[in-house]
């Protein structure tokens, strides 16, 4: 069959491949080259079938538009101009080159030297003339088209959310009643048993680690590891073809109309702050072909070099237009085709960088904030970077939230029963205000986390002292070494009964402090569930049980009782407020909240500034600012990190008596009554919460589930 371009009698102003039901219309970016040729291949993508110029271009972009080629097409890119890597440029036409906007990637990559522009023992400056087609991936055409007849999108309001971090493929792995042809895919993912635990955990959006198109890292394989996590992005429009059961990526198009049905939204975590191809001693695979000085910020004194903020080698130039735009039509496609709700952005603070520093008011920022599509989605950054002023929590603008690492260090530190951390732990239950409370942004910029996928998950953080990273094969020296961690008296499992026992109880008060704080809560899949990884804080390289979620939780007290945190979350307005509690007052008086000793006198200087005080009260009401129509119920917390503690319950706003109605410490003393003049114990190591007595019921408009997971959680008290 032979291929030749023909006239369009329309334009085109899309790039990537397209398929317009005659043909398909290819286009591809770039500046600095000389001619871009696209490369046509059998279906396996083993045969080159034709290799044909593209007959326009109009300003940077080259494009052509074949009649007759269509969906399932595989293809790839070759681009002349010139090998001067001093000047920053690394054309190389032996090379072929997937398409920066290609909708599916097929075949897996296979390392080998003739993948690399220059010859592999000599320095960059050479010039490799091997192809590299028959160990590349390739494109392939798509047919847009799919049935979302019945699904809708959710845009759950952010004081309604809780998010739950998740790996496709981890969490599918090992789940008993998952089939063994949908583990570790989309399908899995979105199969009833994932699905009906979710439901039941009461998750309202999950975040997934990333699914866009990765690649293994050639050292990892070496090593019989492999890029597990997925951080390695080198298709921003493509599904990473792992997870699919087959060849379609309408399947991940299934999932999340699947999850959308559960009344779930699906968050995609993306990593636009560089690439799969690594430094300038990388491969040559996409980018860095393609025009390497425009996709790619390079050393101001040497452009021979990348400039790297990542740790992974090169930067992604978001500050050049057209890879602005790339990254913006890469962040529409996943909206408007896939239907995802929302992304968080892997090292933001790259994407914030203009001239090389920090700049809130970037030109990244500015286009999604003026974008009708973008603007309305759910937005997470993850705050920081390697480069120099790259640690931005709470720098970000509005509509962004941001990962907040000071909520989870201050609440592990608290809870092991480091001296002075009562004030940190105010800070962090009322949404870090001193870091968020500033540009008319609210309380729910901060999304509050116990762990994450780059950590300890919360069973380790209670069960080792140090990391175990030893099979990533690094001598350990990878990973975190300030864990802010407790073994409680055993490194690793123990069948201690007491050991065990404890560290069930500082679980449920981090979940618990979680779940009563200011803020947007985020759960590590499998931490409902006492997942560990054995001590590897690190897990990115291990595709096996590491790093799979393990299911032999499912009965475990530990899940009913994050069920039931979660519920009680809900159920309970004034846990979940958009606007920031700084102590006002209303104009009935109405105190929006107050700091407690143990005694029921209000917390002072010197209580505040006293390491070995322990134990915290705090009277949670309606913000001064809320409108009139919100009605909230009042809650009274204590935190109590240190031994046993009689608490006096506080008046306020004319409250006198109260009900326990929560204790992660005492089996019994729910719905018991107390007042100021009747101290009540808190026990060692617990998170005891109070309602006053005649609010003891649910609040109106709660489901009959939350009603009586209330219920549940109040009586049982554990």
């Amino acid at each position: 069959m032979s291929f030749s371009f023909s006239e369009l009698d329309f334009l085109k102003p899309e790039l990537g491949a397209e398929y317009i039901g005659s043909g398909t219309h290819f286009a591809v970016f770039s500046a600095h080259a000389e001619q871009i040729e696209l490369c046509l291949f059998s279906a396996d993508g083993k045969e080159e079938i034709a290799r044909l110029p593209l007959p326009k271009r109009e300003g940077d972009i080259w494009s052509g538009y074949i009649a007759g080629v269509g969906p399932g097409t595989v293809y790839g890119y070759r681009a002349h101009g010139p090998y001067d890597p001093p000047a920053g440029h690394r054309f190389n036409p032996n090379k072929l080159l997937i398409d920066p906007y290609a909708k599916q990637v097929t075949g897996n990559l296979k390392w080998d030297d003739a993948l690399f522009g220059y010859r592999i023992g000599e320095d960059d400056l050479s010039f490799d003339e091997r192809d590299s087609a028959p160990f590349m991936v390739k494109s392939v055409v798509q047919d847009p088209d799919f049935d979302w007849a019945g699904e809708e999108a959710i845009r759950r309001p952010w004081p309604d959310t809780i998010i739950y971090e998740a790996h496709v493929r981890g969490l599918t792995m090992t789940h008993p009643k998952v089939p063994d042809r949908l583990r570790g895919t989309f399908l899995g993912m979105c199969s009833d048993p994932i699905v009906d635990h979710l439901v039941k955990l009461g998750i309202s959006a999950i975040e997934l680690l990333p699914i866009q198109y990765f690649l293994d890292d050639r050292y990892l394989l070496e090593k019989n590891l492999s890029n597990y996590w997925g951080y390695q992005t080198l298709g921003f429009f493509a599904p990473q073809s792992r997870y699919m059961s087959g060849d379609k990526i309408t399947e991940i198009k299934t999932m999340v109309k699947r999850f959308h049905a559960a009344g779930i939204e699906v968050i995609m975590d993306v990593v636009y702050n560089h690439t799969a191809e690594g430094s300038e001693k990388g491969p040559t695979l996409s980018f860095r072909g393609l025009d390497n000085a425009s996709y790619y910020i390079l050393s101001p004194d040497d452009p021979r070099h990348t400039f790297d903020t990542t740790g992974t080698g090169n930067t992604l130039n978001v500050a050049n237009p057209m890879v602005m735009r790339m990254v913006l039509d890469s962040l529409r496609y996943w909206v408007g085709v896939m239907h995802i709700d929302g992304f968080r952005f892997d090292l933001a603070s790259t994407l914030g960088r203009q001239d090389l520093e920090f700049d809130r008011q970037g030109l990244f920022f500015g286009a999604i904030r003026q974008d009708p599509i973008l603007a309305g989605v759910k937005l997470i950054a993850e705050p920081w970077d390697i480069g120099e002023g790259g640690y931005q929590v709470g720098g970000f603008p509005h509509p962004f939230r941001e990962w907040n690492d000071k909520f989870r260090d201050d609440v592990r530190r608290f809870w092991k029963g480091d001296g002075g951390m009562v004030s940190e732990l105010a800070a962090r239950i009322t949404g870090s205000a001193l870091q968020f409370n500033h540009s008319d942004r609210g309380a729910t910029s901060s999304i509050n986390l116990l762990s994450a996928h780059d950590g300890f998950t919360l069973m380790d953080t209670v069960s080792f002292d140090g990391k175990h990273n030893e099979a990533n094969g690094e001598d350990n020296r990878d990973g975190h070494s300030d864990n802010h961690s407790d073994n409680m008296g055993v490194e690793g499992a123990t069948d201690n009964a007491d050991i065990n026992a404890a560290r069930a109880r500082r679980r449920r008060n981090m979940m618990a402090t979680l779940m009563l704080s200011q803020g947007v809560p985020m759960i590590l899949a499998g931490d409902e569930l006492g997942n560990s990884q054995g001590g590897n804080n690190n897990a990115y390289c291990q595709d096996n049980e590491i790093g799979w979620t393990g299911w032999d939780g499912l009965d475990d007290p530990f899940l009913d009782f994050c069920r039931q945190a979660v519920a009680f979350r809900k159920a309970h307005p004034v846990l979940r407020q958009e606007r920031f509690l700084t102590g006002e007052t209303s104009e009935d008086g109405r105190i929006e909240i107050a700091w407690y000793k143990p005694d029921g006198s209000f917390m002072d200087d010197g209580a505040w500034n006293d390491d070995g005080l322990q134990v915290l009260g705090v009277y949670l009401s309606k913000s001064a600012h809320a409108p009139d129509t919100e009605t909230m119920d009042d809650l009274y917390l204590v935190f109590n990190a240190g031994g046993d503690c009689e608490v006096r319950l506080p008046v306020v706003n004319g409250l006198k008596k109260w009900s326990r109605v929560l204790d992660t410490g005492a089996e019994t003393g729910a719905f018991d009554v107390h007042d100021q003049d009747n101290p009540v114990m808190v026990f060692t190591q617990s998170l005891a919460v109070f309602a006053p007595t005649g609010q003891t019921q649910p609040p109106e408009g709660a489901t009959k589930a939350q009603r009586r997971r209330w219920f549940q959680f109040g009586r049982r008290g554990k």
